[in-house]
């Protein structure tokens, strides 16, 4: 199946998993980005996030796990550190979930879920996508990134 043009969506993140952020943050660092000053917690995940702007649109999100029971741990132990998902911003989550759904795409939530920075967020399942996570993310009315 083809990935649909998804027409008002822009990269937003790259997800990286990883074991520690601190000594992630580095490697990234190094290269010139600069990551916000707070690192957020998203209890529902079990994760912390750390993000760095990459340009006018698009960030690196690290994310490692706070609970072997996060789905971020589960990953790591299966294929090691490294990417774990692409991210679309998109201007309403619900609206694009019901039509990709409509094209056949499966979704990992049956409603979108509260994310990183008060996002609303929703997971395409790989099996969807030849086999790459993709998350779309509708950003809370006049919030910045997280």
């Amino acid at each position: 199946m083809a990935i649909p043009e998804l027409q008002d969506s822009v990269l937003d993140h790259i997800a990286i998993a990883v074991k520690d952020i601190a000594s992630a943050k580095k490697i990234y660092e190094a290269l010139g980005l600069t990551f916000a000053p707070h690192v957020e917690e998203v209890a529902d995940q079990k994760v912390l996030t750390a993000f760095a702007q990459i340009d006018h649109n698009a960030h690196i999100e690290l994310l490692e796990p706070t609970s072997s029971e996060s789905t971020i741990h589960k990953f790591i132990e299966t294929k090691g550190e490294g990417i774990h998902h692409l991210c679309f911003k998109v201007s309403d989550v619900r609206a694009k979930t019901e039509e990709l759904t409509g094209k056949g795409f499966r979704f990992i939530y049956s409603e979108p879920r509260i994310g990183a920075g008060g996002c609303l967020v929703n997971f395409i399942h790989p099996k969807s996508t030849g086999g790459v996570l993709i998350e779309i993310s509708q950003r809370p009315q006049g919030a910045g990134h997280p």
